[in-house]
């Protein structure tokens, strides 16, 4: 049994996995909730992916784990990273791909994760990752529009909304939303005309806000880091 721990900037998600088969996810909102649960908890092995704590403290709550993994750059992985500057790429970001290289290995693949900020991952046939793109997020271009006006209000997304707006909140909604799903198809036909065979992945806390209405064969995987994040422990021994 191993546990992977994918600690982001809103909460903290937990995968409990037999083999490769995840038995269970957990989420916690704060850091006491995970620290608690992990003193409790033991397994063969535990990861941890974390953008938003340390993680080596997040490993040290682990005290019944002995094998113990902190994912970064240099953590031998089943990919590999072509990366200019190793060194700043986000966790969560190396996670993806894994977990994408797990999927459809000998494919090339375009991950997309729309979180916070939305990210574009693309490894190879070879699995090799060459690197993406990072853009505003869907809150935070929300957050924009309020912030950087002086009328204009903070409006929160829906899942269907109308091309024409016809008061000022439905048209924030539909600016961001439609505009939003407008550049991740124009950026993943872009990706399919210079690679043939490409499957897109789609991840991340807002993905249900586009899975319907991006164009072409999507494959949703709400799981996709976790299932990474299993990958490499794997990889490394378990």
């Amino acid at each position: 049994m191993n546990i992977v721990v994918d600690y982001g900037n809103s909460s903290a998600k937990v995968g409990i996995f037999d083999k490769d088969q995840l038995a269970k996810q957990v989420t916690f909102s704060s850091a006491e909730e995970l620290k608690t649960f992990l003193q409790n908890f033991s397994a063969s092995g535990i990861i941890i992916s974390s953008v938003a704590r340390d993680a080596t403290e997040v490993a040290a709550w682990a005290t019944n784990i002995k094998r113990k993994y902190i994912l970064n750059s240099t953590l031998p992985l089943p990919v590999k990273i072509l990366y200019a500057t190793p060194e700043t790429l986000g966790v969560d970001r190396i996670a993806g791909v894994c977990g994408a290289q797990q999927m459809f290995p000998g494919e090339p693949c375009l991950v997309i994760d729309a979180g916070t900020c939305i990210t574009y991952d693309f490894l190879d046939r070879q699995g090799s990752f060459l690197g993406g793109g990072i853009s505003p997020g869907l809150m935070m271009r929300f957050q924009a529009v309020h912030t950087f006006t002086s009328k204009l209000p903070l409006v929160k997304p829906v899942e269907k909304v109308n091309l024409i707006g016809d008061s000022t909140e439905h048209c924030i909604q539909s600016g961001v939303i439609n505009g939003l799903a407008e550049e991740l198809n124009g950026i993943i036909r872009r990706y399919q005309g210079e690679f043939d065979g490409l499957r897109v992945i789609l991840c991340g806390g807002d993905a249900r806000f586009f899975e319907n209405i991006l164009k072409g064969p999507i494959f949703a995987v709400p799981e996709l880091v976790l299932s990474g994040l299993n990958s490499i422990l794997n990889y490394n021994g378990g």
